[in-house]
């Protein structure tokens, strides 16, 4: 149910590789049907052959980015840790969360880079480049990428600045101590300054860094540039939280993280998101336990999964709707 509400708010989800992981075996698609304030009817049928298709009222969304101008949500699951603890691409996937939270025109970009990235590894390998060497094509490619990728990596970049107050904020609430926390976005662009902005300047240093590798690119049919490749970097006290932070560190940075999500979404839309939160409690201690029930259901609607109920406080369990499985 939990993992329902996530995808049809985010249109992915944190368990499944592939959204057809989500069909059943024997069935042919899958539908996700829900009801925004009692007046906006969303449904979502998912294709074992086809793209996804998302209903409004009974009207299709021409743009499936646009489903978000009805619900948004933030998930937080045990499998979350792997922001913190694991490789880059968890940490990409969050922040492309985040960021099209904020802009769902966003989901369109990383749409049509992946596109692009697709496209341009098989040309390296199609025939006509074997036979020709020619690198007219690429050459297209490195315009459209450079354009699209300066606008995945301002985005990006614009909304880690936004949402590090509420990090600060949150990671000091939850560790009760002085900790300094920062956060960087570690990009494969040389020179850049943090500051700069400008999206002339930043497209054309990356369509020179493309060109730049295109000589090995030739050889592997892999391209070694872009925001496939960057990275997140969590610190505290100037000190990596991936590579040297305790357990209790990364379990605290992580809930500061999604909470931080939670509070920027809130304030930027005036619209509290859904907040999901699938078995968490297993994963913290008493006191991180009692500081996160304390903060959420105040102005979000919450789903919560749990295997047990000893470890929820009476009067939250009182003021909450249970439904057993």
């Amino acid at each position: 149910m939990l993992e329902s509400v996530e995808f049809l708010s985010q249109l992915k989800s944190n368990r499944a590789l592939s959204d057809k992981d989500l069909i059943e075996n024997e069935s042919d698609m899958a539908v996700v049907i829900g009801q925004i304030n009692f007046k906006d009817d969303l449904k979502l049928n998912l294709f074992r052959k086809g793209p996804k298709r998302i209903y409004v009222n009974e009207s299709i969304l021409k743009k499936q980015s646009e489903i978000k101008n009805y619900i948004r949500s933030v998930c937080f699951c045990s499998n979350d840790i792997d922001i913190v603890r694991s490789e880059p691409s968890y940490r990409r996937t969050w922040i492309d969360k985040v960021v099209s939270q904020l802009e769902p025109v966003y989901l369109d970009l990383i749409s049509r880079f992946n596109r692009l990235l697709k496209q341009r590894s098989h040309f390296w390998r199609s025939e006509s480049f074997l036979k020709t060497q020619s690198t007219d094509i690429v050459e297209s490619f490195d315009i459209q990428m450079s354009i699209i990728s300066t606008r995945i990596f301002r985005r990006r970049r614009r909304a880690l600045l936004k949402i590090k107050p509420y990090v600060e904020y949150w990671h000091n609430y939850l560790s009760k101590s002085q900790e300094q926390i920062d956060i960087n976005y570690l990009s494969g662009i040389q020179n850049i300054t943090p500051e700069e902005e400008e999206e002339e300047v930043i497209s054309k240093k990356i369509a020179e860094q493309l060109l730049n590798q295109r000589s090995i690119e030739a050889l592997t049919g892999k391209c070694n540039f872009g925001p496939h490749r960057d990275d997140v970097e969590f610190l505290i006290n100037n000190v990596s939280v991936r590579k040297y932070g305790s357990s209790g560190q990364q379990r605290t940075f992580i809930l500061a993280l999604k909470m931080a999500e939670l509070d920027l979404l809130t304030k930027t839309l005036n619209v509290p998101p859904i907040l999901i939160l699938d078995d968490v409690l297993a994963e913290l201690d008493l006191t991180r336990q009692n500081l996160l029930l304390n903060s959420v259901g105040k102005d979000s609607q919450c789903f919560i999964s749990a295997t047990h109920l000893d470890k929820f406080n009476q009067s939250f369990l009182g003021s909450s709707q249970m439904i057993h499985l």
